[in-house]
């Protein structure tokens, strides 16, 4: 039970699960209104607004600076694997989103005549974010691990 216990009073650790999970629902409702449908593929998948990757980090960032200081190694460690992440988001996982939706094209419209059977099922396109995308889930982040702090 100790661990258990351990785990819950840890600041840091919920603070970031709570990034995650507040963004994958926020991402899932703004899905549903935009698109007048439920996918739930949303509640975890990556792609959409907010990321939920930056708001998991940015809250790891910030409550590690709540919990530590900003002198710290641990700040450091967070702080550099937020910026690295939320980069990597709009960058190359981007790319990756905006090169399946023109394979996903190609291969829908038979362009090739040879057989593409062992693609059974479209490559995922939701795979990146845009900077805005990135820059609300950071602030997500933060907020959540400022409130998860004023819990603590």
């Amino acid at each position: 039970m100790s661990t258990w216990n351990d785990i819950v009073s840890n600041q840091v650790l919920i603070s970031a699960a709570m990034g995650w999970l507040v963004a994958q629902v926020l991402k899932t409702l703004i899905d549903i209104w935009y698109n007048k449908t439920f996918s739930p593929d949303r509640l975890w998948g990556s792609g959409g607004m907010p990321s939920s990757h930056s708001a998991t980090v940015c809250a790891l960032a910030t409550s590690t600076a709540l919990r530590y200081g900003f002198y710290g190694y641990e700040f450091a460690v967070s702080f550099i694997f937020s910026l690295v992440v939320m980069y990597d988001a709009m960058g190359v996982r981007r790319e990756t989103g905006k090169q399946a939706k023109l394979l996903n094209m190609i291969l829908e419209n038979n362009i090739f005549e040879d057989n593409f059977e062992h693609f059974e099922e479209r490559l995922k396109e939701f795979v990146g974010h845009t900077p805005l995308q990135v820059f609300m889930g950071a602030i997500l982040g933060i907020l959540i691990a400022f409130i998860i702090g004023g819990m603590y």
